[in-house]
């Protein structure tokens, strides 16, 4: 008698068990046919939107990018005053003036007409989102995805490249001063920049910064002890470094930027979309907490 009620008791479980594993398998398809072309349709969507911040086409959708002008400020000093002109990922224009601490002394700078200088931090950014695109475009409509883990795969590819998208604008390179001494950038503007002054452009999240070092040179007798500086996003007065036969030390920084406010929407649109992303990984990963075997 015991026997049979354990039999029955354990063939009512098993059947149980496998109506909740069937109706479990119904949820699951429905999301690898349904839900998951859903989310990669709400992805490209902004994507595209985002896509679109970094073109900025012309009034034409032929023509040339349009130029914005932006007003440097700050916050902590009217040293340096200016506007940058940004025409896609490049700066066209650079009109700046400089006041020198120690006598007040005016200087003016601004590019050459025939210059321009590549933003690389943009230029990537945009190009990360456009490999995003390509990715969720090769998985259309029609394409039935048979298993969790290719969505899974999925999902890694497209946040890596919003990752990379979104640390290009979030994390300036770190340069050593012989470098930005090297970069180009200070031989773009006319009239020529003083032998004792450096200039560095970078974006930092939504910002457009740009950075003006002010040297002097340190005497073959100094009793300064030379430490070289080594990489960072600012240097900080003080620092040392070597270029040419001549050692020369930062006096003064002046550092000023301004909003870009496209580069805001892109940063809010990959926040978005990673997000999107996470949470269809996440649905995908609960299916496998009910079964002990991995059907995906």
């Amino acid at each position: 008698m015991v026997a049979g009620q354990r039999a029955a008791a354990m063939a009512t479980v098993m059947a149980a068990t496998a109506a909740e594993r069937a109706v479990l398998e119904e949820e699951f398809r429905w999301l690898l046919h349904d839900e998951v072309h859903a989310v990669l349709r709400q992805l490209q969507d902004i994507l595209k939107e985002a896509s679109l911040r970094f073109t900025l086409p012309g009034s034409g959708t032929e023509g040339p990018t349009k130029q914005e002008n932006f007003i440097l400020g700050s916050c902590g000093t009217d040293q340096v005053k200016g506007v940058l002109t940004l025409q896609g990922d490049a700066l066209s224009q650079a009109d700046v003036n400089l006041k020198m601490p120690r006598n007040n002394q005016l200087l003016h700078f601004a590019f050459r007409e025939d210059k321009q200088w590549k933003l690389q931090q943009i230029q990537d950014a945009r190009n990360h989102v456009s490999q995003a695109i390509y990715l969720l475009a090769n998985r259309d409509e029609s394409y039935q995805f048979r298993t969790g883990a290719e969505v899974l795969k999925l999902m890694d590819a497209v946040m890596l490249q919003l990752t990379r998208a979104r640390n290009r604008l979030t994390t300036p390179a770190t340069l050593t001063l012989p470098e930005i001494a090297a970069s180009g950038l200070t031989r773009m503007f006319a009239p020529a920049l003083p032998s004792d002054l450096l200039v560095n452009v970078y974006i930092n999240l939504n910002k457009l910064c740009l950075t003006v070092y002010q040297l002097h040179a340190l005497q073959p007798n100094s009793t300064k002890n030379f430490r070289p500086a080594g990489g960072a996003v600012l240097h900080s007065p003080g620092a040392m470094f070597e270029w040419g036969a001549q050692r020369l030390e930062v006096s003064h920084v002046h550092k000023v930027e301004c909003v870009i406010p496209w580069l805001n929407d892109a940063l809010v649109f990959f926040t978005v979309s990673l997000q999107l992303c996470q949470q269809l990984k996440d649905k995908i990963s609960v299916f496998s907490s009910y079964w002990s075997y991995r059907p995906f």
